[in-house]
């Protein structure tokens, strides 16, 4: 289902590629993060794990820009992983005044051992589209995502 917007082609183009992108976006979250319920994570909380597991230690600023949340949401993100036992803060030994998020033994083999699940899972979403098609997706939400950039 397109627009019933009554613009300009271009208006109409534009809203019709709008509604598709956002819905093809929910659509496939939903799908693909119906399993992190499964074992009581949120998004953010996985985008953590899966940060700290792939980057290292990180403080909570650069997790926040990783996966494009707020300082107060990383705040309670941490907070709910630390109860977890997924999660630790120490002293960063470079700058005594920071403080980094570590993964403990149980966070690292928690994600090492969910991780290739998510990864299935989005493969076999992808799995409709051709590598070509994946590289050109992947360069036209580049484009999308960074069109104001400059602009900040």
């Amino acid at each position: 289902m397109g627009t019933h917007y009554s613009g300009t082609d271009s208006e109409k183009n534009t809203l019709n590629a709008f509604i598709k992108l956002m819905r093809a976006t929910e659509s496939l979250n939903n799908r693909l993060n119906r399993h992190l319920a499964d074992v009581d994570l949120t998004v953010s909380q996985f985008g953590t794990l899966e940060a700290l597991y792939h980057l290292g230690p990180l403080n909570q600023r650069a997790i926040g820009e990783k996966i494009l949340k707020s300082g107060g949401n990383i705040t309670m993100v941490v907070d709910n992983l630390e109860k977890c036992g997924y999660v630790v803060r120490k002293k960063d030994p470079s700058d005594r005044r920071a403080v980094l998020i570590h993964l403990t033994k149980e966070g690292e083999a928690f994600i090492r051992n969910f991780f290739p699940k998510h990864l299935e899972r989005i493969l076999d979403e992808f799995s409709v589209l051709t590598e070509e098609e994946k590289a050109t997706l992947g360069e036209l939400c580049k484009k999308l995502g960074k069109q104001n950039d400059d602009e900040d």
